[in-house]
């Protein structure tokens, strides 16, 4: 019986680390004063999918805070992340430095933002905790001020934030930058009702190395680059500050909390780096996005060109270089799902990544109705979808309209936002032309109509990027 009862518990706790492996461990909310190592550290975070970026907030420190909303927005822009909602915290008095490394490095395509239709901060985060429901880590990459407004004016802050994670120089230490952009308020959080994880670093220790730096090279992903591009700057090579780790460590402490020390004040408590190696490795397998088992059953599909069909192979280092890993396994899926080789299909994985791309979530978090019908070869949209995105019928999280006249369009639901995505017409129309086409010449029951739209599936798969190939309508 004691056997049985201990093969049960050891059961009962794999299952819990097998659970809901879309489920990211940690949801968070980012408030940022515009350093550049804020900048690698937001990029970190979103490049995890153990980490959920709820919102970002722009508040005075480094830079003032309208200039740092220009720096969140064009770097989230550049990630086509443009549905994190990102907030702005005008009512700190503090005087920003303006320090030229931060006010001068560029953090993507700064043209057009205008901060002054910026949202307030306490409207943003009372949106976020009235439609998500998880216990919330709050990110302090500056100073302590939007923290104990939040407090003041949001009643359910305190019991919604389990614990606030705040890059200083320390606990005791009441000399530090941060620390002093708002003292009154640094001292009311210190002492108020939340936990507060101070990280900070161990000395001046030189963590981007020209190894670093080239195995960082090495990863196929845009936060790897633009964290790489800044590490080969004459701005970030002229500036000692940039090859140590600050803000960064917060993405390290919350994935690799072990490999901290940490030393209880109270309920709060000092985290400070004890074992670089890990830090090291920790810091590629989060721009790898390798914090979570990706699939169900595999471990991984393969990208060696070699292990797929002849006819497949010359593509698969194009599309994967190109539109990302996420792109290719959902369309290698759809597409076995599908049981063909189908453009439509195709269609549906690069709008389903656009939209999971556009909010930054992951699979299993949106709900999406589809307006392609249930007549193929439109139709064949919807397994598209199903793959890149985990909404499927099966989870309640994808409604196939069919009370509407059939088109490639769907609409995405996330917290209490709509985003509607349509193929633009000029494409949907040359797909559809050549598809009757091939069928008026062949018929459906010909070898050649399949061989056909194998062929100009794998042509539309590399040759359609989905950052341009749909219209994107914010309907709320």
């Amino acid at each position: 019986m004691k056997k049985i009862l201990t093969f049960i518990i050891a059961l009962s706790l794999g299952l819990a680390l097998q659970a809901h492996p879309w489920k990211p461990s940690h949801y968070v909310i980012i408030d940022t004063d515009g350093g550049t190592d804020d900048m690698k550290a937001i990029s970190m975070m979103l490049a995890s999918p153990d980490v959920r970026v709820l919102a970002i907030i722009a508040s005075p420190g480094a830079l003032d805070a309208e200039k740092v909303y220009i720096k969140i927005r064009s770097l989230l822009n550049s990630y086509y992340h443009e549905g994190i909602p990102v907030g702005i915290n005008r009512s700190s008095s503090f005087k920003s430095p303006e320090f030229s490394l931060a006010l001068n490095y560029k953090w993507g395509d700064e043209s057009g933002i205008d901060p002054s239709n910026a949202i307030d901060y306490i409207k943003v985060i009372k949106e976020i905790l009235t439609y998500e429901k998880t216990k919330i880590s709050f990110i302090c990459l500056g100073g302590l001020s939007s923290v104990e407004e939040s407090i003041k004016e949001i009643p359910e802050f305190s019991s919604a934030v389990k614990e606030i994670i705040w890059s200083c120089n320390g606990l005791r230490d009441k000399k530090g930058f941060n620390f002093n952009i708002d003292k009154q308020s640094s001292e009311k959080v210190l002492s108020g009702p939340i936990p507060v994880r101070a990280v900070r670093p161990e000395g001046n220790v030189q963590f981007y190395s020209n190894e670093i730096i080239v195995r960082t090279d090495s990863i196929n992903s845009p936060y790897a680059r633009k964290i790489s591009l800044f590490q080969k700057s004459s701005q970030a090579m002229d500036h000692q500050f940039s090859s140590y780790l600050t803000d960064e460590l917060v993405p390290l402490y919350i994935h690799f909390p072990g490999a901290f020390k940490q030393e209880p004040t109270g309920t709060n408590s000092d985290c400070t780096p004890s074992n670089w190696t890990i830090l090291q490795n920790g810091f590629l397998k989060i721009l790898n996005g390798a914090t979570v088992m990706k699939n169900q059953v595999i471990k991984d599909l393969p990208s060696d060109p070699s292990f797929y069909y002849p006819d497949v192979e010359p593509y698969v280092k194009d599309i994967i270089n190109k539109y990302g890993e996420n792109e290719w396994v959902a369309g290698v899926l759809a597409n076995e799902l599908h049981r063909h080789l189908g453009v439509f299909a195709i269609i549906g994985v690069k709008m389903g990544i656009r939209a999971r791309e556009y909010f930054d979530t992951g699979v299993d978090e949106f709900r999406a109705s589809s307006w392609a019908g249930s007549e193929p070869p439109l139709s064949c949209m919807n397994d598209g979808l199903q793959v890149s995105t985990g909404a499927t019928p099966g989870h309640g999280l994808l409604t196939v309209l069919n009370d509407t006249v059939p088109k490639p369009v769907s609409e995405f639901i996330y917290m209490n936002h709509r985003l509607r995505l349509s193929l633009k017409p000029e494409i949907a129309a040359r797909i559809s032309s050549e598809l009757k086409e091939i069928n008026f010449v062949y018929g459906l029951d010909s070898n050649i109509y399949w061989e056909l739209v194998r062929k100009n599936s794998l042509r539309y798969w590399k040759d359609l990027d989905r950052h341009d190939i749909f219209n994107i309508e914010v309907i709320n």
